[in-house]
């Protein structure tokens, strides 16, 4: 009978034909998270999982909402025609957005009151019915993993519901839940970018989504691994757009 191979010691750590395998990669710090996590709109064709997005949502669902209400309801798309029909709602938007930004306008921008004043000279079914040459708005339903973000409107609160201007307060209770799916995304090693274009179109997408009444369509969040990822992020310093007892007060600075 062979004896038995004893258990490697410190003093000898094994046989150097058997290098341990290597794990993933570290998670990033916490600052890191925040300053690189940036748009992503080109993916390798590594597949995402169901079990990868579960992980994510499991995550994301600690968003902060009003009330903790949790309005959210998130489709994970992944019939070919659902996707199909998401992918055109954003590249109609997309369209529209190009032209308007070529004319020298803010596309879809509250520049009237806090109102958008319309698409002026603009012939927006012009727009629509041109060739789109933009990858980054025409490749984002074939990522590895699409997902549709609804909100249940009867659970927001609208606090500036009778202001005279376009309402934004309502989204505090969506977007954030948004923001950390891509947050918990880059913890998976995946990247990602999040979408309203298809907004512009929703009756069309809530149609495909199957979603009943009471319902809205808050974003696409398009995830994949990525083919660059982020490193360093253009944002204006705090000394740009934050000040002291007043909007014309003294910079912040430490």
């Amino acid at each position: 009978m062979t004896a038995a191979t004893p258990p490697p010691t410190p003093d000898s750590p094994g046989p150097p034909d058997s290098p341990a395998s290597p794990g993933p990669p570290a998670p990033p710090d916490a600052a890191t998270l925040l300053r690189t996590t940036g748009a992503v709109r080109e993916f390798t064709g590594r597949p995402v999982t169901r079990a990868e997005v579960a992980r994510i949502l499991d995550l994301a669902r600690f968003a902060p909402s009003g009330g903790n209400q949790q309005p959210w309801h998130v489709v994970t798309v992944e019939a070919p025609a659902v996707r199909a029909a998401l992918g055109e709602c954003i590249v109609a938007a997309a369209k529209e957005y190009v032209t308007l930004r070529a004319a020298g306008q803010r596309p879809f921008g509250l520049t009237a009151h806090g109102r958008w004043p319309g698409p002026g000279p603009v012939d927006l079914a012009a727009a629509r019915a041109a060739d789109l040459d933009a990858p980054a708005f025409t490749g984002l339903a074939h990522a590895p993993a699409v997902l549709a973000v609804l909100v249940e409107l009867g659970k927001l609160a609208a606090m500036d519901a009778e202001l005279d201007r376009h309402g934004v307060v309502a989204g505090a209770s969506i977007y954030p839940f948004c923001w950390q799916i891509l947050l918990a995304a880059r913890l998976e090693g995946l990247g990602g970018v999040l979408t309203t274009f298809a907004v512009r179109h929703e009756p069309t997408a809530l149609a495909a989504l199957g979603a009943p009444p009471g319902w809205a369509l808050a974003a696409v969040v398009a995830l994949g691994e990525p083919v660059h990822r982020p490193t360093r992020l253009r944002r204006e310093p705090v000394t740009a757009f934050a000040t002291v007892d007043g909007f014309a007060g003294p910079a912040l600075s430490p």
